[in-house]
């Protein structure tokens, strides 16, 4: 099923003080993110989708990433529990617009998932097990979700759908180190080439793929599987360790 909405948060002002181990998070641009974000708002809209402001928040630096916050299938949000202290916090003006929309519940101790972690495709999640998600919180989101879940280990990363994402179609993308996984055996596998890997965070609606601009490779294999493309500047986003579906939860 297409999505309809888009919840989104505008950068907050500390966001330059976001978790990132990227080379040139030194330079991030406060201004130039809520410029590249304003953008990455106009076109889910263009694109059809009510897109839904959380209030900005002025506290927590990586609060735009709103799709670490919850994860919402089956008409439910389960609000996610972040593995980083420092996130916890960013939730509840989250859960606030959610539970006006659908019954939601929140990730218990000793659970720790983010949404990051988790590909929707074709009625069934893929969840990374990494650097913030766990087993526990992947038990929680399946039962109160209600919906099949599979799992790709790997413990070295921070979340899942920075290396695979749904396309659509039966067709997924995703890097090299993971294109032979059992959890996408069924889907059909674009791999980017070693330089494009970053692009294969993408973000689907309908057949329209959002893609990182600066990656035409990636965005050829797309464009001939059969979709269309927009090329998004998220230079000032990539720089916090965030790329595209970082910034809305689909639904």
């Amino acid at each position: 099923m297409d999505p309809k909405h888009a919840i989104v948060r505008t950068p907050g002002n500390l966001y330059t003080s976001c978790l990132s181990e990227h080379p040139l998070h030194h330079t991030v641009s406060l201004k130039k993110a809520r410029e590249q974000h304003a953008k990455y708002c106009e076109t889910l809209s263009e694109l059809g989708l009510e897109v839904i402001h959380v209030p900005r928040d002025d506290v927590f630096p990586d609060s735009c990433f709103v799709e670490d916050n919850a994860v919402v299938e089956n008409g439910k949000a389960l609000i996610c529990r972040m593995a980083k202290e420092s996130r916890r916090g960013e939730q509840p003006g989250v859960a606030a617009v959610l539970e006006g929309i659908m019954p939601i519940k929140w990730a218990e101790d000793p659970a720790t998932i983010e949404g990051g972690d988790v590909v929707h495709a074709k009625g069934k999640l893929i969840s990374g097990l990494s650097l913030r998600t766990n087993l526990e919180g992947v038990t929680q989101m399946k039962e109160w979700l209600d919906v099949p879940v599979a799992t790709i280990f790997d413990p070295t990363i921070m979340h899942l759908k920075s290396y695979v994402t749904y396309l659509g179609k039966d067709i997924m993308i995703a890097t090299e180190k993971y294109a032979n996984h059992p959890a996408l055996e069924g889907f059909n596998i674009l791999i980017p080439p070693s330089e494009d890997e970053y692009a294969a965070d993408t973000l689907s609606v309908g057949d329209t793929v959002l893609m990182a601009a600066g990656y035409d490779t990636a965005q050829l294999m797309v464009k001939e599987a059969g979709f269309d493309v927009i090329s998004m500047e998220v230079s000032e986003i990539q720089k916090c360790d965030g790329a595209l579906t970082c910034l809305s939860i689909l639904f």
